[in-house]
């Protein structure tokens, strides 16, 4: 809540002060000093936000029709004073009421506020953040150092005026209807330029940042400028304006009339982004339905991607008229597309409840769905390179869909790209690749998940694999946990956990090709009791453990966990432990061991003669322990467990 107390101005109003909430105080801060680079972005902020306005009354007068009788043609007008250093940005669209007033320019909302602050004290140019947060129009304060907002709602009589330095307070007054300042509708912003952003009260300037930034809005902009000394014709005038933007909607002109440079100015004006797109979908479908598409995949990551309450980001539109921009049209595993999509057959009075179960809209998602895989599909085939810094950037979104999206599962697993030993640090292997380069006698695809790429390649239950030159992918994104368990298998091969039941590497030859021996004849010819040592383990590890058995993954560690053959493998076992709030997991794991390690076949010996039971004991419990601490956990008891070691040790020496 903002606390506000009256005070009088020279003429006698009472004006209510309001203190800023606390995250757009500490903003305003971060803005001025963090932001200093770029300060040309502002102006693209106040151009889209006046935009919007638009386009939202556009929207409301469907229903409303006298909210726009009296002045049908939206536009955004600039106007600027260099000799006073003011810079007005003014709109007729839906503006504001008080409250609204006080609630958008006061407060921010938005649940990604602190991690656009966040972000913002990191960055070197946080210029690139603002417009995906939605908090621009505080950038403003990077250029004035007084900022005035005039304001009547659409259908509204009464005008209100918002005032601050962006120092911790602003002020609310009423304006009167005869006040020359005040629109007959719509949104005024007067920005009191600091000396030295006096440049931002030029023409030349002006005109350079709305090309640069805003040619593509959907809504006209017209530039005020002072008219030219002598000039006969426009004296007593005072100023002319002329037009920098025409408002053309851009998805509605030809692909071979639009140039990369048009296509990156939209994209900016509709993702709030500034970085290059990664892949451009421009097309009109026709036949059942017809309606215009334009979006783009973005090759930097938006801030919100991973937010619980995050909504999709594309526009719809129906004949040119901006609906919504929080409808559903691509899946939740789609949500970082951006753009626009501009429908021919959807009636323009659509309710909330009509956009949801809208058989048109429902056709419109299929198709457009369809034709981003296709697209990504052809990427993937015709530029390796770019699609896999696409891939990195959004595959962990997209692999949502594998589980979430049965129909396209197929389609999905043949885009997504993984991590391997093959693939080096930076390359990227295909299932399809995977499959070609399948050993003798292999069925399954492995995969092994992780917390990290590193933690993954150091687990011991890759050893026997490796040993094989099986390849192994490794999934370190906490969403491969789960698509793997429903997605089966890609090619008739099913998917198989590294930590998971049986290894099923006895019939995969060595790549030494040596013959393969059954673990027990190998750990027979080097000296290791396999059944006295499973016996005693298992004893004395009791309920610690479901199963104690030889291992074909171990090839240089001396133990491991695996998962139960019927059981989630591992890493899942543990995300869904961590979910419920329990301390150990939920399944009781598999000891496996290597019968051909040092430390098996000392314990082999030590087993056979009469060796110290304590001792023994406490060495069966550390190899326990050892095997925790090599999966990534904890022993459960850190005191014993340092005790035994200490007791091992001393023995030792």
């Amino acid at each position: 809540m903002s606390t506000e107390q009256k005070t009088a101005d020279a003429n006698g109003a009472a004006p209510q002060s309001h203190t800023f909430q606390a995250e757009v105080a500490r903003l305003l801060h971060l803005m001025v000093h963090s932001v200093y680079s770029n300060k040309d972005i502002f102006l693209r902020e106040l151009v889209s936000n006046a935009a919007d306005a638009c386009e939202r009354l556009r929207h409301a007068a469907l229903t409303d029709p006298d909210l726009t009788r009296d002045d049908p043609d939206f536009a955004i007008r600039l106007s600027a004073d260099k000799a006073a250093g003011r810079l007005v940005v003014s709109d007729n669209g839906i503006g504001m009421t008080r409250e609204e007033m006080i609630e958008n320019l006061g407060t921010i909302a938005r649940s990604g506020t602190r991690a656009f602050m966040d972000k913002l004290g990191e960055a070197k140019d946080g210029s690139a953040l603002i417009g995906q947060f939605g908090v621009g129009f505080y950038s403003a304060f990077m250029v004035a150092d007084r900022v005035e907002v005039t304001s009547r709602a659409a259908g509204a009589q009464d005008g209100w005026r918002w005032r601050s330095d962006g120092l911790g307070s602003f002020t609310v007054e009423s304006v009167a209807a005869d006040d020359p300042d005040l629109p007959a509708r719509g949104t005024r912003v007067v920005l009191h330029l600091k000396d030295d952003a006096s440049e931002y009260a030029q023409a030349a300037t002006i005109e350079r940042i709305v090309r640069a930034y805003s040619a593509h809005v959907p809504v006209p902009i017209l530039l005020a400028e002072a008219a030219p000394e002598g000039d006969d014709a426009d004296a007593g005038k005072g100023s002319k304006e002329r037009q920098l933007a025409d408002g053309s909607a851009l998805w509605t002109r030809p692909k071979s009339d639009i140039g990369e440079d048009e296509y990156r100015e939209f994209y900016g004006h509709v993702s709030g982004q500034f970085d290059a797109p990664a892949l451009t979908l421009h097309y009109r479908a026709e036949g059942r339905h017809e309606y215009s598409v334009l979006l783009f995949l973005p090759s930097m990551k938006p801030f919100d991607l991973f937010d619980p309450d995050r909504k999709g980001r594309v526009k719809l539109y129906v004949r040119r008229v901006f609906i919504a921009d929080d409808v559903d049209l691509l899946p939740a595993w789609l949500r970082f597309v951006r753009g626009v999509i501009d429908s021919a057959d959807l009636p323009l009075n659509l309710s909330r409840e009509m956009l949801q179960h809208n058989p048109v809209l429902e056709s419109i998602r299929k198709g457009v769905t369809n034709r981003v895989l296709s697209e990504l599909q052809k990427l993937s085939e015709n530029d390796a390179e770019a699609y896999g810094k696409l891939w990195e950037t959004f595959g962990p979104v997209l692999k949502e869909g594998i589980y979430e999206d049965f129909a396209r599962k197929e389609k999905l697993l043949g885009l997504a790209r993984f991590r391997s030993a093959k693939s080096g640090d930076a390359g990227w292997r295909s299932l399809s690749d995977y499959i070609a380069d399948m050993r003798e006698n292999q069925t399954q695809i492995f995969y092994a998940t992780g917390s990290s790429l590193d933690a993954i390649k150091a687990s011991p239950q890759l050893e026997g694999f490796r040993a094989r030159g099986v390849e192994v992918l490794y999934l370190s994104d906490p969403v491969d946990a789960f698509w793997v368990q429903v997605a089966q298998g890609f090619e008739g091969k099913p998917f198989q956990s590294v930590t998971q039941g049986a290894a099923a590497l006895d019939g995969i030859p060595l790549e030494t090709d040596e013959p393969v021996e059954k673990p027990d004849d190998q750990a027979a010819s080097k000296g290791t009791d396999i059944g006295l040592v499973t016996a005693f383990l298992k004893e004395t590890l009791g309920e610690r453990v479901s199963d104690v058995r030889v291992s074909a993954r171990l090839a240089e560690s001396p133990v491991c966990l695996v998962a139960p053959e019927n059981g989630p493998d591992r890493q899942l076992e543990k995300l869904m432990s961590r979910q419920q709030g329990a301390e150990r997991g939920l399944f009781v794991p598999i000891l496996e061991f290597n019968p051909s390690h040092a430390l098996l076949k000392r314990l082999s010996g030590a087993l056979s003669g009469s060796g110290d039971k304590q001792h023994l004991a406490d060495t069966a419990l550390l190899l326990f322990d050892q095997a925790l601490i090599l999966d990534g956990e904890v022993p459960a008891d850190p005191v014993a467990f340092a005790r035994r070691l200490s007791a091992v040790m001393d023995k030792g020496f």
